[in-house]
């Protein structure tokens, strides 16, 4: 087996990949935790391509990353404003992808790069729900740093936790 190749969304072929990723991730992964209807509305306002353009457009930098020839995830940091702090907005990978290393593999390139943009701390935001993630990120030396409930439109909510991690 082939190491993984991890390469930036530069363009709009990548942009519809991680908007198909997202959609396939999504439909599977968090139904049973938040519901069809607001997965539905945060893949159109955050994870759609048009969403994802915008946001490359504003400094986030979105990552694919590929186990042989087919993209496996997606991944997105945004780099550290004047707190020095980056966040790891984004960290999905396929069903059938998960607990074979890319997700190590994506958080080691994360802290990497936030350590490049001389980021003191890499920090993210988790459902309270999505105890595999929880896990995942605490396994890795995350530690759970406080709650955000934060409105999002259309009555929904996201009921997050906020964990970081030193780098």
């Amino acid at each position: 087996m082939s190491s993984p190749e991890i390469k930036q969304v530069r363009d709009q072929t990548a942009i519809d990949t991680v908007a198909m990723l997202a959609d396939e991730i999504w439909h599977r992964h968090f139904v049973p935790i938040i519901g069809r209807e607001q997965v539905d509305y945060m893949l159109d306002k955050f994870q759609s391509a048009t969403a994802v353009a915008g946001q490359i457009k504003n400094g986030y930098e979105y990552y694919l990353i590929y186990d042989g020839p087919a993209p496996a995830g997606y991944f997105c940091l945004v780099p550290p404003a004047a707190e020095k702090e980056a966040q790891l907005s984004k960290l999905y990978l396929l069903k059938h992808k998960r607990g074979t290393g890319l997700g190590c593999c994506m958080l080691a390139f994360c802290e990497q790069r936030a350590r490049q943009l001389e980021s003191a701390k890499l920090w993210l935001t988790v459902n309270r729900h999505n105890h595999s993630a929880i896990g995942f990120y605490e396994h890795n030396g995350f530690i759970k740093s406080g709650t955000l409930v934060q409105d999002i439109g259309q009555g929904y909510v996201m009921d997050d936790y906020i964990m970081e991690k030193a780098v």
